[in-house]
């Protein structure tokens, strides 16, 4: 992978849905080995913006002007790599995992080993190799999960589910996470190791996108901050800078009442 481009540039990117813009000339870049906040309420515009870093979207194009998104330099990916490269974790892909017909039978070791090739089963023109179990081991060890291994997902907990999730978006080496609510439906015990896990790959290393509109989830190891509202950028920078109560009451439309505690955030309405 190309090491010497933003993980993620957007240049007036813009996004329509059934006729309406749902993402509004969106301009940022995230840089590789930045640990990065995405917050703001719900109808925002965050899980518009995952689709479209994962491909399920895309932005307007005009001839004339610069690509409005690159990733790693590129603007165009193979799907299924850029999926197995981006590590996503997400509610909606643990409810297929754990609900989808067929694919909740398989074991977690099993689950683990799909992230190398983006899928939600294994089939027989995938070929696993050796290296590939390996990693799966190491994924399943380094996300706390090696004793999920042979229990079938579908009789996880939501906690023990994520866990699973998380290795396997680890096992192919990716070069970011991408974190859509990740604590979505945990109990507060399991939310509060699921954040420690975070909190432990991003000290190893591991660039972090965490998307979420609970500001309590944001990291310490997360340095910057952008808040979305309506669809577009309502304010980017340091988490000092911007997790204050008078931007986060403008971006959620009501009066909110920030705290600090270390490195730490807590909001009360």
């Amino acid at each position: 992978m190309p090491q010497d481009h933003p993980l993620l540039s957007l240049r007036s990117a813009t996004l329509v849905r059934g006729g309406h813009p749902v993402l509004r000339d969106l301009a940022f870049d995230i840089r590789l080995g930045e640990h990065i906040a995405i917050l703001g309420p719900n109808g925002s515009g965050k899980s518009s913006l995952i689709r479209l870093v994962t491909r399920q979207d895309y932005p307007l194009a005009r001839a004339d002007e610069a690509p409005p998104m690159l990733i790693l330099g590129q603007e165009r990916w193979d799907v299924f790599e850029l999926r197995s490269q981006l590590g996503i974790v997400s509610a909606d892909l643990r409810h297929a995992f754990t609900h989808g017909e067929g694919f909740g039978r398989i074991k977690g070791f099993e689950a683990v080993l799909t992230g190398f090739f983006a899928s939600l089963g294994l089939f027989e023109h995938q070929h696993v190799t050796g290296a590939m179990r390996e990693r799966a081991r190491q994924a399943l060890a380094l996300a706390d999960a090696e004793h999920l291994a042979e229990q079938r997902v579908d009789t996880l907990s939501t906690g023990e589910a994520q866990r699973v999730l998380i290795a396997r978006a680890l096992a192919p080496d990716p070069f970011a996470l991408l974190l859509d609510e990740p604590t979505t439906g945990l109990d507060l015990a399991a939310r509060h190791h699921l954040l420690g896990l975070l909190s432990k790959l991003a000290g190893l290393g591991k660039t972090l996108i965490l998307v979420t509109h609970h500001i309590e989830e944001i990291l310490p190891e997360i340095d910057r901050v952008i808040l979305l509202k309506d669809g577009r950028v309502f304010a980017d920078g340091r988490k000092d800078e911007v997790l204050r109560s008078g931007s986060l009451s403008s971006l959620f439309g009501l009066p909110v009442q920030v705290t600090r505690h270390g490195d730490r955030y807590s909001a009360r309405s």
